[in-house]
């Protein structure tokens, strides 16, 4: 695991940089920080805490000689570090993230793991405490909802070999959001931060257990006005509301069978005035934070629910776990679509305006509010969705010994069903003295009838083995998906009429791995893996096949107190890479939701992190971090197709960065801790090519400081800044959907935090 910058300062050596592994005490040096995956300390931890080991992806207990391949756990204390709600930032600690910036707060991101495409982080496995939680994670994985990072006490991050585990995509790897858990004694907090655009962010929790009873209610509400400028001076912020609530029963610490019953229930509340409108690149050179009057009324509002039961029954060395789940999420994002032409002979996209120069110079006015439009000339469409994501898990976990060999068999099966149901229209509107009014509005249903659905039931066995220095993981997953897309006309919102149902996909898979680990002496570890990639079709498209890959890794660990250092290579081989058309990408021609064969395509890189922590007089400690990320993606074949557009043989990935950089440097003692990190991307281009890369194809590089600095009044109270965009640096983040967007400015947050 990596050892992150914060989770030392808890240890008080402040432990920084293995590149494959994490926090692996996070604040716990007793002999509850004992090896899961070793038979013979398992029974060190309660059942509790042994449950909560097996189904995420690493775990608080983890040591990190146990952790074959690449991983990362970012502890509470390396999350408090930047107080950061935008996940984009939080995972810039992590080689091997692939990240788009979008809306400046990390609403609704688009990461990739090792290449695999960030497209709304539909490449990858997203979890929350062990449980798959992207809307409907095999009919439609687009993250419209993402979890509230700022409310996690943990980020787990998996790209290695053991990501199979982890399915059903294993292509790039798994990333698990790890929320509160139930203290042992009772306590509570109360943060609460102000800060630029309005910013309002109330975070509190109170919780603690018994000896056979535990509970947690934890609220999370944030609100500001937004950092773009609309013509009219209308609010572009967001209003966060996260509710999550944890209780559990247990046996007695002395019952011959350790139990436990945990029940999770949240709800999330979101709206912001958010658009996929951006700006042409001679308006965003002059203000990139200036939005056009067409996007005056484009706003999501988004709410998810979510109940969890846990039950952990310990039979000796032998765990069951098994988790039962419910996620609903709904949403109506209301915003530009497209506009009719000035000609008033048909619609016209968006980007096209943007790109149109003179040609299109009327249309750019309505767009600006700068003239009267034709009457109805701007489409809005409410993009309403509702999903239902639902499934029962279970994993059993049996260590064992044969002769001088140990062994940590875990077996799992899961039944999951999702859905997502599209009811959607437009509104037309009219431009008039810079301001929209309504012209005319659809029946429901006519700009989308349509539900798509899955149905699979998963398998997985792996095998924790130790034979002296060396550790082998060999496991199988198998998946078998049953795919469906049914379609209704556009004006039967019942949908009583005849209903156009597409042939059904069908997906059976064997997922194979290897992990392989060698202990050379107690500082250097070296290790490695083999596996198949593979991420399924989405339902109605029989034309699409599987995405699969083979994908290997291979890299050293050292770890020798203050300093430590991991460097890890990967390489995957992809038969075919798959791309998905969605709203976020704005693909030509195409249907939401259909899919493009890219054929075979190779993606390798390097991936390094290391720290050092010097020692200074009295109680200071001078920490120092790096991790650094290469990338190198093309396709190894030629075609064209709406989604990735003209391809030669050769050609880079588009929205992929070939070098990520993060250095910090801190100052800490007992009251007080000061963090300066910058972080570095490189220019990306937004469609596949090789050589210099276009001004109108560019996304430029950037480098952005953040600072922060807290104190500690007295015992249990706290007050902090934080700084995000220190130099104020403007920087684009995308062009697509339609046009340039800007990162995020300087901002200043000022918080205090109470702890009881």
């Amino acid at each position: 695991m990596r050892y992150t910058p914060a989770t030392q300062t808890a240890l008080v050596a402040l432990l920084i940089g293995t590149a494959s592994g994490v926090s692996a005490l996070e604040n716990d040096t007793s002999a509850e920080a004992s090896t899961v995956g070793d038979a013979s300390q398992v029974t060190e931890l309660s059942v509790i805490n042994v449950a909560m080991e097996r189904i995420q992806v690493i775990g608080k207990y983890a040591d990190r000689a146990s952790i074959v391949g690449s991983a990362t756990r970012l502890s509470a204390e390396d999350l408090a570090k930047f107080n950061y709600s935008d996940v984009n930032r939080t995972l810039r600690l992590v080689p091997g993230v692939n990240i788009q910036e979008e809306d400046g707060y990390g609403l609704r991101p688009n990461i990739g793991l090792r290449g695999s495409g960030v497209e709304r982080s539909s490449k990858i496995t997203l979890m929350e405490d062990g449980v798959l939680i992207a809307p409907a994670p095999y009919a439609a994985p687009s993250a419209y909802y993402f979890p509230t990072s700022a409310r996690m006490e943990a980020v787990e991050v998996r790209n290695g070999s053991a990501a199979i585990k982890f399915g059903p995509r294993t292509v790039g790897g798994a990333i698990n959001f790890v929320s509160r858990s139930i203290p042992d004694e009772f306590g509570a907090f109360v943060d609460v931060r102000y800060g630029t655009d309005s910013l309002r962010t109330l975070h509190t929790s109170i919780g603690g257990s018994t000896e056979n009873f535990g509970g947690l209610i934890e609220v999370y509400d944030s609100n500001n006005d937004g950092f773009k400028n609309l013509p009219d001076g209308g609010d572009t912020g967001y209003d966060v509301e996260d509710y999550l609530g944890k209780f559990r029963i247990n046996t007695s610490p002395d019952a011959d069978i350790q139990q436990s019953l945990e029940f999770k229930i949240s709800k999330t509340d979101g709206d912001s005035n958010e658009t996929y409108l951006g700006l042409t690149q001679a308006d965003f050179d002059e203000d990139p934070y200036q939005r056009y009057a067409a996007s005056a009324l484009d706003n999501i509002d988004t709410e998810h629910e979510q109940i969890q039961l846990t039950y952990n029954v310990d039979f000796g060395d032998v765990q069951l776990v098994t988790t039962a789940y419910r996620n609903e999420f709904s949403r109506d994002w209301f915003k530009f679509q497209d506009m009719r032409n000035a000609t008033d002979t048909g619609n016209i996209k968006g980007n096209a305006v943007l790109e149109g120069g003179d040609a299109t110079a009327i249309e750019l006015s309505w767009l600006k509010g700068l003239a009267d439009s034709i009457d109805g000339a701007i489409r809005i469409r409410h993009n309403a969705r509702a999903y239902v994501s639902k499934g029962v898990q279970s994993l059993i976990a049996i260590p064992f010994t044969t002769g001088g060999v140990g062994h940590d068999l875990e077996l799992s099966l899961r039944y999951h069903k999702d859905y997502e149901d599209r009811l959607q229209f437009d509104e037309r509107y009219t431009v008039v003295s810079g301001a929209l009014e309504f012209a005319s509005a659809g029946t429901p249903g006519s700009a989308g009838n349509r539900i798509v659905s899955a149905e699979a039931w998963a398998f997985f066995a792996q095998d924790t083995i130790t034979y002296g220095d060396w550790t082998f993981v060999p496991g199988v997953r198998f998946e078998s998906i049953d795919l469906d897309r049914s379609d209704w006309a556009g004006d039967d919102a019942a949908r009583s009429g005849s209903e156009n149902v597409r042939d059904t996909v069908h997906v059976n898979t064997f997922v194979p791995g290897l992990g392989v680990s060698y202990k050379i002496d107690d500082s250097l570890l070296l290790t490695g893996g083999v596996f198949k990639g593979f991420n399924p079709p989405g339902p109605g498209n029989v034309d699409a096949e599987e995405e699969t890959s083979l994908n290997i890794e291979f890299g050293a660990v050292y770890d020798a107190g203050h300093f430590n250092f991991e460097s890890m290579v990967f390489y995957s081989d992809y038969a075919n890479i798959l791309g998905t058309c969605t709203n976020s990408v704005a693909c030509n021609g195409a249907e939401i939701g259909d899919q493009f064969n890219g054929g075979e395509a190779t993606i390798w890189g390097l991936e390094f992190l290391a720290g050092y922590t010097a020692e200074l007089g009295g109680d200071w400690q001078v920490p120092f971090y790096i991790n650094y990320t290469y990338t190198d993606a093309e396709f190894s074949t030629s075609f064209e197709d709406s989604f990735w557009g003209d391809v030669t043989e050769g050609d880079a990935f588009p929205y992929l960065s070939k070098h990520q950089f993060t250095a910090s440097i801190g100052a800490v003692n007992d009251d007080i801790s000061v963090y300066l990190q910058a972080n570095y991307v490189s220019a990306s281009r937004t469609d596949a090519g090789t050589g210099s890369i276009p001004l109108e194809e560019k996304i430029d590089g950037r480098i952005v400081l953040d600072a922060s600095v807290r104190y500690q009044v007295f015992e249990g109270y706290s007050v902090y800044v934080t700084v995000d965009n220190l130099l104020d640096n403007e920087y684009s983040v995308a062009r697509r959907p339609i046009g340039l967007r800007p990162g995020k400015p300087r901002s200043v947050l000022a918080g205090m935090k109470i702890n009881f």
